[in-house]
């Protein structure tokens, strides 16, 4: 069965080890929303209160929309992962692809979103986590989870559940 997840949430939260995770289990298609942005040129900051312009975010989906559709043909799940702080972006994302949606917004304090991002190969530092913290914190979509306690086993155990055939990691 076709159909798409979006995993958004503050920098240093756990979206891209969320996100692949479930594409390994599922044999799914992943789009790093960020990647697609700085791969293209398009990931640069206009105006430093609201971030990357939407605009960009679009043009993302231009570029990888294509790919999208193909593997959705192929009957797989899409897993978008992003800090997805403009609403529109996401309604953009679900008004492209006539199959069910999951949004799921992963959430941890400041201090646990700049720690994780401390351990990262490439760091963005507290500045960046700070900003996106913000814009991403300005409201909620889709489920949410609070993330700040809980092991990645357990978070992917609640999406599980929320998907399509109540898988479980014990499928």
């Amino acid at each position: 069965m076709s159909y798409i997840v979006i995993i958004r949430g503050s920098l240093g939260v756990g979206k891209t080890t969320i996100a692949k995770e479930l594409v390994k289990k599922f044999n799914g298609f992943h789009v790093p929303i960020d990647d697609v942005l700085a791969d293209n040129g398009l990931d640069r900051i206009d105006s430093g209160d609201e971030g990357i312009p939407l605009e960009n975010f679009l043009k993302a989906d231009k570029i990888i929309f294509p790919k999208v559709r193909e593997q959705l043909k192929k009957h797989k799940m899409i897993v978008f992962d992003g800090c997805f702080y403009h609403k529109e972006h996401i309604q953009h994302i679900i008004d492209n692809f006539k199959c069910p949606y999951f949004v799921f917004t992963l959430k941890a304090p400041l201090e646990v979103c700049i720690e994780r991002d401390s351990l990262r190969k490439k760091v963005r530092g507290a500045e960046a986590a700070t900003a996106i913290y913000n814009l991403v914190s300005k409201f909620d979509y889709g489920t949410v989870f609070d993330v700040s306690k809980m092991k990645t086993h357990k978070t992917l155990k609640e999406i599980y559940s929320e998907l399509p055939g109540n898988k479980t990691l014990e499928d």
